[in-house]
């Protein structure tokens, strides 16, 4: 799941809003090309980045490059037609139609506008990701400076709509990680988050004799629940998350589909889950998902409610669903791609041709790490700046330790393959020359070209 709740376990209406007007070094981003014609990595290097009209000074965790402020604003969510709009139209035509209020308006609101540029403490403070956490590192995210950066999960407005007063809420917007390069991880991505909160009241009201029943307790966490829930009120919560969670895939997939759900850890829910579903005899990893930490809603203001929460990846089910083999393919404007997915009604069945398979163009590429700061995402980030969306796949073939010197060498294969054409092996050299050039230049390493 391509997604910061999957990252943290290994350690009723629509606001849009409008593209940004981006500037590094003075020159708006959209006046660029997309690839800078001598293919140098373009990394901001004035004092200041502006974004959504604010000016965000650099300093040492500045690491935000032109090409993925490029990408800012897209809000390909919110495009009509759009393969990634197409599910969450579907997402929220069934939490507006299957869950409303006693006057029969939808009981959930949605948010799909909300600015992806957060502080560090929204990201990761208020949900409570300890200070030390694997996901704060720099090698993993796209930072402003120390105090901004590019949101890695919808989950970073999780604390702000609950102190606003909501209790049922969808937030659904683009997100920003540096990963590796291959067919199904991309730094930018689209995120759904969805939270429900209960009173006493709400949680127990069908409950035969549930008037005596408690939301809280002074207990001990075990793995099932935390020390201030009752079991009750924990197993409630979560029969309620699962139920809903299945009825949405089912509405998505359709009937008679398997599902399962695995245990895991995420900071911000316990217990926490991972949904898998057998879709054409495979099971696939589809959302993570659990039982809010209550540290995290009373902080919020909503100290008397219980509450769940589930973040899903638009990509990833637009991918299962549709059958598009290349999560590049979202970003494309190729009439060939957007027009299949030009549908009369939102919850159409389509399956994705295929464009034509153009020819990979494959080089290695080897060099010596400098002693320190070196990470494998620095290097993807570059690669990515550089070759953008011609590049399909790097991969680290061999790592290898001089037994005298202790210096380590790393040995990558990049594949080079346009979605839309084929790709020339002078139009290549150039890119992978530009790539080795930059490696040099930018992160220290010492060639062996």
């Amino acid at each position: 799941m391509a997604m910061l709740w999957k990252f943290m376990r290994v350690a009723r209406y629509s606001k849009t809003a409008l593209p940004p007007k981006i500037k590094v070094r003075g020159i708006p981003t959209h006046s660029r090309q997309s690839v800078p014609s001598d293919f140098a990595a373009s990394v901001p290097c004035s004092n200041t980045v502006e974004l959504f009209g604010k000016s965000y000074p650099q300093d040492d965790y500045t690491n935000v490059t032109e090409k993925i402020l490029s990408k800012v604003g897209k809000n390909l969510h919110n495009k009509k037609h759009h393969p990634l709009w197409l599910i969450k139209e579907q997402v929220k035509d069934h939490f507006y139609k299957q869950y409303t209020g006693r006057r029969g308006n939808p009981l959930f609101s949605v948010y799909d506008g909300l600015s992806p540029v957060v502080t560090v403490q929204q990201n990761f403070d208020k949900l409570l990701v300890p200070r030390d956490h694997v996901s704060r590192r720099k090698e993993d995210n796209y930072y402003l400076n120390r105090d901004h950066m590019l949101r890695a999960h919808t989950s970073a407005h999780q604390w702000d709509l609950i102190h606003s007063g909501l209790d049922a809420f969808l937030a659904v917007g683009d997100v920003y990680r540096r990963d590796t390069i291959d067919s199904t991880h991309y730094p930018v991505f689209h995120q759904m988050e969805g939270v429900r909160l209960f009173s006493c009241h709400e949680l127990f009201s069908s409950i035969k004799d549930g008037e005596s029943l408690q939301l809280f307790e002074q207990g001990h966490r075990t793995a099932h629940k935390q020390e201030c829930h009752t079991m009750e009120a924990v197993r409630l919560v979560e029969f309620n998350l699962k139920q809903v969670l299945t009825k949405l895939m089912t509405h998505i997939f359709g009937d008679g589909l398997q599902v399962r759900w695995v245990d895991c850890y995420f900071p911000f829910t316990h217990p926490s889950f991972e949904m898998e579903i057998n879709f054409q005899g495979e099971w696939l990893e589809v959302l993570g998902c659990g039982v809010m930490e209550q540290q995290l809603v009373n902080s919020a203001g909503a100290q008397d409610k219980i509450g769940w929460a589930f973040g899903l990846g638009l990509e990833r089910l637009a991918m299962i669903l549709y059958d598009i083999p290349d999560i590049r393919l979202f970003w494309s404007e190729d009439e060939r791609f957007l027009k299949q997915f030009i549908v009369p009604h939102i919850s159409q069945k389509i399956k994705f041709q295929p464009l034509s398979r153009y020819p990979p163009l494959i080089n290695d590429i080897s060099f010596w790490l400098p002693t320190e700061g070196y990470s494998k995402n620095d290097f993807y980030d570059l690669a990515r700046s550089v070759g953008g969306d011609l590049i399909e796949k790097v991969v680290l073939l061999d790592e290898y330790t001089h037994p005298k010197t202790k210096k380590v060498s790393h040995c990558y294969r990049i594949v080079y393959r346009h979605p839309e054409r084929t790709l020339t092996q002078n139009e290549v050299h150039r890119i992978h020359q530009a790539i080795e050039e930059s490696a040099v230049r930018e992160l220290g390493v010492e060639g062996r070209f």
